[in-house]
């Protein structure tokens, strides 16, 4: 396996505010890229912990970084969902602010109660993945550790700028920490120059590396969260504002989409009043939102699936298409009427979707039929 060059894209904006669409148009591009290479390299890495019989060393990990990925990933969808193809008002880019800049927790399921941002988020599945990755000893030959000892440079001043936001209390205590690994890497650096073998030097300096950015990042979030209990609740509150006007989009585009589609209502998040300030009721209010949330994930997964069985069904008729081409048997009559037909109710809005599997199955049905003669 090769070093990770590739790292969660920078975030545009902040909360609050109207982003710049082009700004997000390439967000989501960059976000979509990083999530497939970076499923990608997880089940590559998890593959080779089990082959090497580690799989319960990394497991804690492992777990996180996977949980981190689908987190991101359903916030993704809404997103999406909630970008429309750039059919944006500013009240839409503001609602994908709080989108981005809001907190993946509740639904997202992350081990400890973690209440993290989506950028957040991704800097720390970073950090695990290359934890991992130097646990299990994947990075060996020189263009790797040259590029081992960049991208350990670009994670330093990352946890600077984390270092910043620690309390003054132990702030000289995390900036010596800091201080500490510059110097192990510039030591490194200096030794890899003059050509020594720093391959047992590098994977003790990532670990410690990618452990420190782990810690300072959620224990950032987890003081966050801590300090004002009031504040995470509104916080939260926002962030299910923007995922139900999202998810209504989504569920709005489903129902017209396949039919049956399914029918949970979207939460209006509003009913519940304004966050209360006092601590007697902050902590029911707080469960509320809580059970919003769910029902959030629950509504987003069902809709998401249907309109993936739309696609699959899509798909499969393409791919059978193609195989008839290829075998030179996709201008048959039975073929090309059974095509017409699947086509058609494919096309149709709202598709029925039974219909439509059954057809796809009688284009495949008369393809081996065919393919048998």
């Amino acid at each position: 396996m090769s070093a990770t060059t590739l790292t969660s894209p920078e975030a545009p904006g902040r909360l609050g505010e109207a982003l710049d669409p082009a700004a997000v148009q390439q967000y989501l591009a960059a976000l979509d890229t990083w999530l497939r290479v970076r499923r990608s390299e997880l089940e590559e890495i998890d593959a080779a912990a089990l082959e090497s019989g580690r799989g319960g060393e990394v497991a804690g990990d492992m777990a996180l970084a996977l949980s981190l990925w689908k987190a991101i990933s359903e916030r993704y969808q809404l997103v999406w969902a909630a970008w429309d193809g750039g059919r944006v008002l500013a009240v839409d880019r503001e609602r994908i602010a709080a989108l981005v800049w809001g907190r993946l927790d509740g639904a997202s399921a992350l081990p400890g109660g973690l209440a993290v941002s989506l950028p957040e988020a991704g800097r720390l599945c970073d950090a695990l993945t290359g934890q991992l990755r130097t646990r299990l000893s994947l990075v060996a030959d020189v263009d790797e550790q040259a590029a081992t000892i960049r991208e350990l440079r670009a994670q330093l001043v990352r946890v600077r700028d984390q270092v910043e936001l620690e309390p003054a209390t132990v702030r000289d205590g995390a900036a010596a920490r800091l201080a500490d690994l510059v110097s192990r890497l510039d030591e490194v650096a200096e030794r890899a120059l003059r050509g020594a073998d720093v391959g047992g030097l590098l994977g003790p300096l990532e670990n410690d590396a990618t452990t420190f950015e782990r810690d300072l990042i959620v224990g950032n979030a987890r003081r966050r969260d801590a300090r004002d209990q009031v504040l995470s609740a509104r916080e939260l509150r926002a962030d299910l504002i923007a995922r139900s006007g999202a998810l209504a989009q989504l569920a709005a585009r489903c129902v017209a989409t396949v039919e049956p589609a399914p029918r949970y209502a979207v939460p209006d998040v509003e009913a519940l009043g304004p966050v209360p300030v006092t601590p007697d009721e902050i902590g029911a209010y707080r469960q509320r939102l809580d059970r919003v949330s769910q029902a959030l994930e629950v509504a987003q997964r069902a809709y998401a699936a249907a309109l993936a069985e739309h696609t699959r069904l899509l798909d499969l008729l393409d791919a059978s298409i193609v195989q008839a081409r290829a075998l030179g048997v996709a201008g048959g009559d039975d073929l090309v009427a059974s095509e017409r037909a699947a086509r058609e109710v494919l096309g149709r809005r709202p598709c029925p979707l039974e219909v439509a599997e059954q057809l796809v199955t009688t284009y495949r049905t008369w393809l081996a039929k065919e393919t048998a003669r």
